[in-house]
C-alpha cells in the first residue's frame, strides 16, 4: 500500500517524533520525550517534511493520524474525525 510504502522511508527515529508531532508536541517536548536535543527533533521533523513531501507539522500530524486511525473509542475524541468534520462543514 502507498502508506506502507510512504513509512518505510523514514527511520526509527523519524516515526517516533512524527508520532509524537500528531500528539501536538513542540520540538522542546518532543525532545525531552525522546532524550534527544530540540536541534535533533528539528532535523528529524525537516527529513520527514522532505521524505513525505509535506510542507508543515500540522500536515506531518494530519498524514500520520490518518495512517494510524484513531484508537480513541468515542469518534468526538479522535483528533482525526474532529478534524474531517471542521473540514467537510456541518452534514444534516
Amino acid at each position: 500500500s502507498t502508506a506502507t510504502t510512504l513509512e518505510a522511508i523514514l527511520t526509527a527515529a523519524e516515526e517516533r517524533v512524527l508520532r509524537l508531532v500528531s500528539q501536538s508536541m513542540t520540538n522542546r517536548e518532543i525532545a525531552s520525550s525522546l532524550g534527544i536535543s530540540p536541534a535533533t527533533a528539528k532535523r528529524h521533523l525537516e527529513n520527514i517534511l522532505r521524505k513525505l513531501q509535506l510542507r508543515n507539522r500540522v500536515e506531518a500530524a494530519i498524514y500520520s493520524l490518518s495512517m494510524t486511525g484513531c484508537s480513541a473509542r468515542s469518534s468526538t475524541e479522535c483528533p482525526l474525525a474532529a478534524w474531517r468534520k471542521g473540514r467537510d462543514g456541518p452534514t444534516g
